[in-house]
């Protein structure tokens, strides 16, 4: 009878030790540093697009504003809002209404409106003109 025992191997990695978020504590690639200034300019204009944006849903909500034409020209600032978000601000889409048109119209839920191609533009507009 044989007896095959247990071998314990230890590796030793030469690597950064780990943060309590599981990565690294090395900063290998990260953002430049930012000035002050620059952190304050991005902060208003990010916050600017936040207040427009609102406005943008509540206009959709209450029918002052189209998703037709938001889709077809859409502004600047809403570029890089979510396709589902913005669905869910027109009156009677819900989330699973939302999610069954995306999903038809092959639509990732984490799309932008300015990352979509143009078939899924127009078959997105298309599904939503019926």
């Amino acid at each position: 009878m044989r007896d095959f025992g247990l071998i314990a191997a230890v590796v030793c990695v030469d690597s950064p030790p780990m943060t309590a978020t599981g990565t690294t504590s090395s900063s290998g690639s990260t953002a430049p540093e930012r000035s002050l200034n620059q952190r304050m300019d991005a902060l208003a204009r990010a916050n600017q697009i936040r207040i427009q944006r609102a406005q943008l849903k509540r206009d959709l909500k209450s029918g002052r504003r189209s998703i037709h034409s938001l889709l077809l020209e859409p502004p600047e600032y809403v570029e890089t809002a979510k396709v589902f978000d913005m669905l869910l601000a027109v009156p009677k889409y819900g989330r699973v209404k939302v999610n069954k048109i995306l999903v038809h119209c092959r639509i990732a839920p984490s799309k932008t409106i300015g990352g979509l191609s143009e078939r899924q533009r127009s078959e997105l507009i298309s599904l939503l003109r019926h």
